[in-house]
């Protein structure tokens, strides 16, 4: 498949329907910067998803302070139909 290369005022103008088509067709999308660099859009495929998720979730400063915050904490047990 063929990667298509966008200039940033047309991903500007039509993002939604440009971030639609690619996610639609798994077509990449290569969008030229004005100082003419490049990034690269492209779909992330629902096989991929969990692991894409927990690579993020790993390399996230704030999101392991949360983590290490939680897991220093008191447990409290849950008991379902109560509400505070």
């Amino acid at each position: 498949m063929a990667i298509k290369t966008i200039p940033l005022s047309r991903l500007k103008a039509n993002l939604k329907a440009t971030l639609d088509k690619c996610a639609d067709s798994g077509q990449m999308v290569v969008v030229e910067l004005p100082d003419h660099r490049l990034i690269a859009i492209q779909a992330v495929d629902s096989a991929d998803e969990d692991s894409l998720i927990d690579d993020l979730l790993q390399s996230n400063a704030e999101f392991q302070a949360l983590v290490a915050k939680s897991k220093s904490s008191p447990r409290r047990l849950f008991r379902a139909g109560s509400a505070k």
